[in-house]
Parts: C-alpha cells; sequence; structure tokens
C-alpha cells in the first residue's frame, strides 16, 4: 500500500532530483552504498537513545534509498548486480537499526519484552525478503503482504518519533511474520496453478 502511494508522491521530486545527481558523476551503486552508511550512522543515534532524532533522520535515508532506482532508470544504469547489491544492503539496513535498538533496550535493564519483539520482529523482516527472493527465482512473484519494507519503516519510524515503541514493535513483530506467511501461501497458489494440467498435488 505505502509502496504505491510512495512512488507516486515521490515521482516529482524524484524528476527533479535525478539531473543533479547525474551532474556529480556519482553512481547508482555508489548512492546504494552512502544509503547504507547514512543509516548505520542513524543506528549509532539509535544505539544511545537518541530515538526521536533517529525516527526523523529515518524518513530522510527512506527517502535516500529511493534515489539510486531512480537514478538507474534515468541513466541507464540498471544491471542485476545493482538489484541484488540494493536489496542486500536494504537487508543490512533494518539489521542494523535492529541492533542498535536491541544494544539500546539492554541498556535500560529490565527490558525482556522489548527485546524479544525485536528478534521477532527482525526474523519476520529477514523472512518477508527471503520468501520474496527464493520466489522470484522460482519463477514466482512473491510481492503480496500486509508488512513490506515500506510499511515496516512507516511503524518504526511513528513508533520513535511518537514514543510508542512496545506497540510499534508488537505490530513489527507480528505482522511482519503475518507477511512471510501470506508469501507462502500465495507462492503456494501460484505453484498449484501452474501444476494444474499435471494434476500433481502440492
Amino acid at each position: 500500500m505505502f509502496s504505491d502511494i510512495g512512488r507516486r508522491l515521490l515521482a516529482g521530486p524524484l524528476r527533479k532530483l535525478t539531473p543533479l545527481l547525474q551532474a556529480t558523476g556519482i553512481s547508482p551503486n555508489g548512492l546504494s552504498v552512502i544509503g547504507f552508511l547514512l543509516t548505520a550512522l542513524i543506528a549509532l543515534l539509535l544505539a544511545r537513545g537518541f530515538l526521536v532524532t533517529g525516527g526523523i533522520l529515518l524518513v530522510f535515508a527512506a527517502f535516500f534509498d529511493t534515489l539510486d532506482g531512480a537514478l538507474a532508470r534515468a541513466t541507464n544504469q540498471s544491471t542485476p548486480f545493482g538489484a541484488f547489491l540494493d536489496s542486500t544492503l536494504d537487508r543490512f539496513s533494518e539489521g542494523v537499526v535492529f541492533i542498535a535498538l536491541t544494544y539500546y533496550y539492554a541498556n535500560l535493564g529490565d527490558q525482556a519484552l522489548n527485546l524479544t519483539l525485536i528478534s521477532a520482529a527482525l526474523l519476520g523482516s529477514l523472512m518477508v525478503s527471503y520468501a520474496r527472493a527464493r520466489a522470484e527465482a522460482l519463477g514466482y512473484s512473491g510481492k503480496v503482504g500486509l508488512l513490506q519494507r515500506p510499511e515496516r519503516i512507516a511503524v518504526l519510524v511513528v513508533g520513535l518519533i511518537g514514543g510508542w515503541m512496545t506497540s510499534a514493535l508488537i505490530i513489527l513483530a507480528l505482522f511482519a511474520n503475518v507477511t512471510a506467511v501470506q508469501r507462502i501461501l500465495a507462492v503456494r497458489q501460484e505453484a498449484s496453478r501452474a501444476l494444474a494440467d499435471t494434476g500433481v498435488d502440492q
């Protein structure tokens, strides 16, 4: 849902920024690396307890994350490796944020619930991405689900800025894993349709 809305909202700004990025000579892969480094710096702020500041900066980082793809399309530099690098760094970005939150809550003490939720949210986030990657490798879509990456970022940002982290972590822990299950079921349905003529049961 947020993915489609975000693409429509960002289309105009991206069109204006892309020529400026082209003028700098930076490559799309370079932007991907810079975006990850930016998220890593934000993670350091989160680990030190600057949750509101980190939440605000994550909004900027999420926008920055769209620039590499826009630049690649505008300059005809879209490559399989670029897509692979971008997806891999996205996983690292999610990971460092959750690690930072783990560090923060571990130092507070008596935070067993939040630490457990962080672990479950990280597991769900990784499984959502893995389910899609594995599905696409087998020729299926795997793009369905309630809580894709833009939605996960939005929930986290609201939790950080609004001070509702436990609620945000509950949503992430629950619905990220639900999304992974949705993708499993969707791929099973696609596979069943593909084999319908053979009479093979999944």
